[in-house]
């Protein structure tokens, strides 16, 4: 199943094939050694090496030095052997030898002998070599643009473990982690519930992955994990997702060519496929397949849902002959209608000639975290960010740094909503076996915009019955849409939002008054652990029923509308659309302060403004609607302090037919 990242030696795959050195730069028939017990051995072991017979191979090269120490040949075989079978210190010191014995016999060796040195983060070497074998004339146009790829990685590697990053990796300890191997993990919004991947060893051989979660106790301690018997299957299951609430969750499922997931019961399209579930009374429905444009006959997995509902990242690669190729990060956005809109590839500032994987958008929908091994870095899949940029587009990819980054694959991580907070997969001695889940503090320089996370319920402002609702938070500055969402049957809600900015908030539900608020997050995130919270009572339709509008704003003594308001007036008009039988009157009202017929003239134009927006805008007919100016007639409170004053200057609209 391909969900884990590779821990084997995937090098080799660069190394030519070792019958193309057999004379290296000698006349044909002839080797570097005269000893024909030597060659006899060196031509036991090509076939052995050619014929995957690895304990033989390794024999006979062995003999064949014995017998002639300064035999080349053999010394570069055991250096591609060894570096196959993960033995990579002493692969290095095979293919060193054979450079230090005759550096001209095989220029090939140079490039091999650097990117072996790069996989024991000798970067030294490596540049040394790479440097060497960029002097030669007569190689492959591909060989020098792989040695120039590298030798950008030695150099990153020496300068990067000049300057290392604060790094202190802790176990996340033995209530997730255990003897088995962990890994790919996701949080909801509130990092109450961590979900996770969990690789279990079967009697014959092979594997089963399936999902396990914990909760965060009262102590803030993670719980026991424990196995997601609603989703896991006899397949397996990995990398997953999870909306902000925990509600919705997408993950992939690999099966072969037009297998099946589940038993029969969701077809695959490809080698690997991205499902979905959805959390409905508590429980995990039955997972269904996205279907396309998603998925296709190729191979997407590793899903990363934003925090505002609206966009999933995932791995696409291609399959060739040679297996799968152009591994890319690609987005697909949800429209109006719900649906998934075609996936489009993040441009060339994110996704590389490399492959990239382990993508995650981080909840502030600014911040994108995956592995690459196409960007210049320590060797292999290292962890890089990129940061949205003010025109929208993804800015360069930046390397995490060493030693958060090293000669071996970075990959499956994952930075907790409060940004503070990082999580990857490692195997590393001290663990409880296999891959184990690690935490350690990100380094400021790498992490998110500062969030928090609105929290609260919708319900019947007369009955107070919780109501399942559509609500909306808008960006005040931008008059861009922050987050789409809906609540459960419960009437809860769960967003995470940037901490530094204010916001509108609209919700609809049929039969209900439109509900329209502003709140600022200014100022006022100091402790993530800490959510703003948000009660929201909905009026039934009715006549007489009176809604603030408190997002149409004016400026002093004024009643030309700014622009924030178009955010507001604008939901008004979908509502007055939704509901053609509903008439209103737009009012203005006005403090005690200053002269009260300049107030009610100022009263009377504000709502007229209003009135004239929804006619031109909406083409709400004018039947529908009309205006008036209450002036100071009408405070909602006592006109006693400024904060009062503010609340007394409104604008409202009041239902006075259905």
């Amino acid at each position: 199943m391909q969900f884990r990242f590779s821990i084997i030696f995937l090098i080799g795959s660069l190394f030519i094939s070792f019958s193309a050195l057999s004379q290296g730069n000698l006349p044909p028939g002839t080797y570097t050694s005269s000893n024909k017990k030597a060659i006899k051995y060196q031509e036991e072991a090509k076939k052995y090496y050619e014929g995957h017979v690895d304990g033989k191979a390794e024999e006979a090269f062995l003999k064949a030095i014995k017998e002639d120490p300064t035999f080349v040949e053999p010394h570069i075989g055991l250096g591609y052997l060894y570096m196959e079978q993960n033995k990579k210190i002493e692969g290095v010191e095979h293919l060193r030898k054979a450079l230090e014995l005759n550096p001209k016999f095989f220029p090939r060796n140079f490039l091999d002998c650097g990117m072996a040195e790069l996989t024991i983060a000798d970067y030294d070497g490596a540049k040394k070599h790479l440097e060497e074998y960029l002097k030669f004339e007569r190689v492959s146009p591909d060989s020098k643009e792989a040695a120039k790829a590298y030798l950008l990685n030695a150099n990153f590697g020496i300068e990067a473990k000049k300057h290392p990053v604060p790094f202190n990796l802790v176990n996340v300890g033995p209530e997730i982690n255990s003897a088995e191997s962990e890994y790919f993990p996701a949080l909801t919004a509130d990092a109450k519930l961590f979900m996770f991947t969990r690789s279990i060893k079967q009697e014959g051989g092979g594997g089963q992955e399936d999902f396990y979660t914990s909760k965060k106790d009262a102590a803030g301690k993670w719980t026991t994990a424990q196995p997601l018997l609603s989703i896991n299957s006899m397949g397996n299951e990995g990398a997953p997702t999870l909306s902000a609430d925990g509600n919705l969750m997408f993950f992939a499922a690999c099966e072969e060519m037009g297998g099946t997931y589940l038993g029969g019961n969701a077809k695959g399209l490809g080698s690997c496929d991205i499902f979905f579930s959805q959390k409905v009374n508590g429980k995990w429905s039955r997972p269904g397949n996205l279907g396309s444009p998603i998925n296709s006959a190729n191979w997407e997995t590793q899903p990363s849902f934003s925090s505002d509902g609206k966009t999933l990242y995932f791995i696409r690669g291609f399959h060739t002959r040679e297996g799968t190729k152009n591994v890319d990060i690609y987005m697909s956005e949800i429209g109006y209608d719900g649906k998934f809109g075609m996936p489009v590839k993040l441009p060339e500032t994110v996704n590389s000639t490399g492959e990239e994987e382990s993508v995650f958008i981080h909840p502030d929908n600014q911040t994108l975290y995956f592995s690459s091994d196409g960007h210049p870095g320590m060797g292999r899949q290292d962890i890089f960010v990129s940061k949205r940029q003010a025109d929208g587009t993804w800015g360069k990819a930046v390397n995490l740094g060493y030693p958060i980054n090293t000669e071996e694959d970075e990959n499956s991580f994952l930075v907790d909503p409060s940004g503070q907070i990082a999580y990857m997969a490692s195997e590393r001695k001290g663990g409880f076996g296999g891959l184990d889940i690690y935490q350690f503090e990100l380094p400021k320089e790498s992490r998110p915009e500062k969030l928090t996370y609105v929290k609260g319920k919708i319900y019947n402002a007369v009955t107070k019955e919780p109501l399942e609702a559509r609500f909306e938070l808008i960006d005040l500055e931008t008059q861009k849409n922050a987050t789409t969402n809906y609540t459960d049957k419960s009437g809860q809600f769960l967003v995470t939002l940037t901490g530094t900015k204010n916001y509108l908030v609209n919700v609809n539900r049929d039969g209900f008054l439109f509900y329209s608020d502003n709140f600022s997050l200014k100022g006022n995130v100091t402790d993530f652990n800490k959510p703003y919270l948000l009660d929201i009572p909905l009026q039934p339709i009715d006549t007489g029923s009176t809604v603030e509008l408190k997002n149409v704003f004016f400026d002093v003594n004024k009643w030309d509308l700014k622009p924030e308001s178009k955010a507001e007036l604008d939901k008004l008009i979908n509502f007055l659309t939704k509901n053609p039988s509903v008439k209103i009157e737009l009012g203005g009202h006005t403090d005690n302060s200053g002269d009260k017929v300049f107030n009610k003239t100022l009263s009377t134009n504000r709502a007229k403004a209003v009135y004239d927006y929804l006619i031109t805008n909406g083409k709400i007919g004018a039947g529908r609607l009309s205006f008036k100016g209450y002036a100071e007639t009408r405070p909602k409170v006592a006109n006693d302090t400024p904060e009062n004053k503010a609340k007394n200057r409104r604008t409202e609209f009041k239902v006075t037919g259905k």
